[in-house]
């Protein structure tokens, strides 16, 4: 599985996100793409532990039970639930949120394992650094599918 540690992984996902243009279609949900830019650097935020959500109730239940989903091969499922504070609007510059995306993922990559969060992720729970790694790859793969990237 690819993960955000690897160089290539990182080249791959950021020659992504210069692919995408203010009206790339989506192909399903409801964000534009800069929208969805935001959101996903709002989960590298909680991947660099620059934000702590709570653990969410039905997480704690479910989490451990299906954490594997998160960094198994399998790719998401289109129109999976979003935690209400991951949930992005409002409108959004493009330009804007492409470059702090990028960046985020940069920062994480040159982080390393050494400056990945310690908190848990607010539905799976406890996380290693690898597993984060390889789940936010996964989540930015989903997005960058979802406009055709």
């Amino acid at each position: 599985m690819k993960n955000l540690f690897e160089r290539e992984t990182v080249d791959e996902v950021i020659a992504r996100i210069d692919r995408l243009k203010p009206a790339s279609p989506r192909q399903w949900g409801k964000m534009d793409a800069a929208q969805m830019m935001a959101h996903c650097s709002a989960a590298m935020d909680m991947a660099s532990g620059r934000l702590n959500l709570p653990r969410i109730f039905i997480g704690r239940i479910l989490g451990p039970l299906v954490k594997s989903v998160y960094t198994n091969e399998k790719p998401f499922r289109k129109n999976n639930p979003t935690d209400k504070k991951l949930v992005v609007a409002d409108q959004r510059d493009f330009l804007r949120e492409q470059e702090q995306l990028k960046l985020k993922v940069r920062q994480f990559h040159e982080g390393g394992e050494a400056q990945c969060t310690h908190h848990p992720h607010p539905f799976f729970g406890a996380l290693t650094p690898q597993a984060w790694a390889r789940g936010s790859y996964k989540h930015l793969d989903h997005h960058l599918r979802q406009f055709g990237a």
